[in-house]
């Protein structure tokens, strides 16, 4: 399939939420929705760094995005910024993310790769639920990765990490977590009868500076040294990676539930659906995350 961001359709008139888009993938998501007419809405947790991006964009873009502070490692954080927004909004990228840190707990005393890359976006999600219904055709868009296949379970003790800490298997689990949700947020919606569409995507290998904040966080400079230069070897530019992301979040004829990532051996190329793992497509076990995951953020959607 041949596809790029020409194909992205006008989308005046619709109001886009993008978190983590100071930088990266997100930046990138952010920017093309923008030139497409999009009104942007900037979610990230470091004020100044928003506002630089915000910069940055109406730059390139010749409109400016709306900025708004969040911190997804802080639930009350989440509520706080959830209740400065109105409605309608149109679509939610559910992007920021950290990756393989030494083991730190959110502001709430979860683990901090699945308090910040699921816990966090299943409380904003569900708390903008009621602003997304009031759009025509509401869409959310959950960014995983392709190492959820990594993971091969899951349990509530994960929040805490009460079963010892690895940093790549942590991450791994968030980000099955990532699709475990994004599942059942569309199941939840068709039994509603809601219209809104659930959609996953994953970036492949893109140059970013993900792979590296992690490690630098424990001051371990000679893995953050060996990841940078592979990912220089190997990853794709952010922008490219920002395709699966985009592709999920415009495509007129996507089907709920897909999970959208690059063509050429889930690394680079033009975006495609492509199949989550097997467990990613448990409905029972994305039952009991999502009870779990309600009970640990206190907010529940559907």
């Amino acid at each position: 399939m041949s596809w790029s961001t020409a194909d992205i359709p006008d989308l005046t008139g619709r109001r886009a939420l993008v978190t983590g888009a100071t930088s990266g993938l997100g930046y990138y998501t952010a920017l093309e929705l923008l030139k497409h007419g999009a009104d942007v809405i900037v979610a990230a947790r470091n004020p100044q760094k928003a506002e630089q991006a915000a910069n940055r964009l109406a730059e390139q873009a010749q409109t400016r995005p709306e900025v708004l502070d969040l911190d997804l490692a802080d639930l009350e954080s989440v509520e706080k910024a959830a209740a400065q927004l109105d409605g309608p909004l149109d679509l939610l990228v559910n992007n920021a993310g950290v990756m393989a840190p030494p083991y730190r707990t959110t502001a709430d005393g979860f683990e901090l790769q699945m308090g910040t890359n699921h816990l966090g976006h299943f409380a904003l999600t569900a708390r903008l639920l009621p602003l997304l219904l009031q759009a025509a055709e509401p869409r959310v868009v959950t960014v995983s990765s392709f190492m959820h296949k990594g993971a091969r379970g899951l349990s509530e003790g994960d929040f805490q990490a009460t079963n010892g800490y690895s940093k790549w298997d942590a991450y791994s689990k968030s980000k099955l977590a990532n699709l475990l949700f994004m599942l059942e947020l569309d199941r939840r919606a068709r039994a509603a009868g809601s219209n809104l569409l659930s959609a996953g995507a994953h970036p492949g290998y893109a140059r970013t500076d993900l792979q590296t904040a992690g490690p630098q966080l424990g001051g371990i400079s000679l893995e953050a040294r060996v990841l940078a230069g592979a990912t220089k070897i190997v990853g794709q530019p952010a922008a490219a990676g920002a395709w699966p992301s985009l592709y999920a979040a415009t495509q007129s004829d996507l089907r709920p539930g897909s999970f959208v990532g690059p063509a050429f051996l889930g690394y680079r190329g033009a975006p495609k659906v492509v199949q989550p793992s097997k467990i990613a497509r448990d409905p029972v076990l994305a039952k009991q995350l999502w009870a779990w995951s309600a009970e640990a953020t206190g907010v529940d959607a559907f």
